[in-house]
């Protein structure tokens, strides 16, 4: 399997520097971080290593949730995958990821309510992500829809 990168550059203090991320092995784009902004409930057009993090937890538990639908028999028409990563003070002084909540919404064909529900939580625990994560309370909202 592939290794996939990242890098930041990074100028000035934590209080009033600015960065940007590139996704490096994609080449699809820069994007510009700052502190204030990842701290602030407004990002004015930066982003954060949580909203970078939300993007791939989402992004993988969609992929990892597919394919427990597939073999516990579903077939699966659409998932609407949304991942919520909390930032806030931690005990010991900084900052720590407090929770990320994970809510999906699927049309999916093949299995009912009952066996919807387990595949999530397979999913949830099965997903590379989640494994990385497994210091952070990781919550799950899944519904079937017709």
């Amino acid at each position: 399997m592939p290794t996939r990168t990242a890098r930041t550059a990074w100028n000035g203090s934590l209080e009033k520097g600015e960065g940007q991320v590139e996704l490096s092995s994609s080449k699809i784009g820069t994007y510009d971080v700052s502190f204030p902004k990842r701290a602030a409930d407004d990002a004015n057009g930066f982003t954060s290593p949580e909203e970078l993090l939300a993007a791939a937890h989402s992004a993988c538990y969609a992929m990892q949730f597919s394919a427990v639908l597939g073999a516990a028999g579903g077939t699966v028409e659409a998932l609407d995958v949304k991942a919520d990563v909390t930032l806030g003070p931690d005990n010991a002084g900084g900052f720590e990821l407090k929770n990320i909540h994970l809510t999906v919404r699927g049309e999916v064909t093949g299995i009912d309510a009952d066996a919807f529900l387990q595949a999530a939580n397979d999913a949830k625990v099965g997903c590379p992500v989640s494994k990385a994560l497994t210091g952070v309370e990781i919550t799950l909202d899944a519904q079937l829809e017709a």
